[in-house]
């Protein structure tokens, strides 16, 4: 591997534009690739090589980094036709920040091994766009020691805080314990605010009233000034967060963990996808605590 690594990039959609601007003005060379031919001329405009297949982007790169919407998207960037085990890996690292089942990631991570020796690393995020663009995620790992000390230096680039949760599969377990933490809340922020906005408090200084306090929090502080603004227009959307809700279950339920703060959001979740709500932010729950939901 190169002193400094050719970066490829597979999936350019919010989250992937944000980590591929970040990465090419930190000095990267970056190769990109979106099923959507749109999104890579996006990516272009900010300093992306497109390129013409998964296959293609690792061949052309040391470090091949994933951020696609589904576990069944992962499989067809990697295993489907032109994917990346097409391409020769030994040496080279894979590295899914994509939130993916976690014994398919480790099912995955050993096919990929056998297939063409490049390594696995589950790398999930937490942040978003913003975050990524900004190079203040926080992204949790799963992968052996050898796999993590490549891409270091490429993840500091993108991470305030980077931590190797152990092998792999391990920074997937962190991510659905971030979900749990996070989705759930956005319930719970939605809910106070309304009630604070019912009883005439002006709720734009919830977050600074509270700080110092228990209650005050880094999502208080974002969220917030969207639900005041009802400004919904997404980060992430709200069929994602059902999806990782329902991984959330899944898992909860397989290790016979009970988890009814995450069946609540849920239910909630699945009602804003029923009224049609799929491509808002996960905030726009909020949307069900108004006295004319829509």
């Amino acid at each position: 591997m190169t002193a400094t690594p050719a970066i490829g990039f597979i999936g350019l959609g919010l989250m992937g534009q944000g980590f591929t601007k970040r990465l090419v003005e930190s000095g990267f060379k970056v190769t990109g690739y979106d099923i959507v031919p749109d999104k890579v001329k996006a990516a272009a405009a900010h300093g992306v090589a497109g390129a013409a297949s998964p296959a293609a982007v690792a061949a052309a790169s040391d470090i091949v980094l994933v951020c696609v919407t589904s576990t069944d998207a992962v499989q067809e960037a990697v295993f489907g036709a032109g994917g990346i085990g097409e391409a020769a890996g030994m040496g080279k690292v894979l590295v899914d920040h994509s939130t993916t089942e976690i014994d398919a990631t480790r099912d995955y991570a050993a096919q990929l091994a056998k297939r063409s020796g490049m390594k696995w690393v589950d790398a999930p995020v937490s942040g978003g766009p913003t975050a990524a663009l900004a190079g203040t995620l926080a992204i949790m790992a799963g992968g052996d020691s050898d796999a993590i000390q490549k891409i270091q230096p490429v993840m500091t680039k993108l991470a305030s805080r980077f931590t190797h949760m152990g092998e792999v599969g391990a920074g997937q377990v962190t991510k659905m314990i971030n979900q749990v933490l996070v989705l759930t809340n956005y319930c719970v922020i939605a809910e106070a605010i309304r009630l604070g906005e019912k009883c005439g408090v002006d709720v734009a200084k919830i977050p600074e009233a509270l700080a110092t306090g228990h209650a005050g929090s880094n999502l208080l502080k974002d969220v917030t000034p969207r639900l005041v603004a009802r400004d919904f227009a997404p980060r992430g959307f709200v069929r994602q967060v059902l999806k990782d809700l329902d991984m959330v279950h899944d898992l909860a339920k397989e290790m016979k963990s009970p988890t009814p703060m995450v069946s609540q959001a849920a239910s909630l979740y699945r009602l804003m996808v029923a009224r049609g709500h799929s491509e808002l932010d996960a905030c726009a729950v909020m949307r069900l605590y108004l006295d004319d939901p829509v």
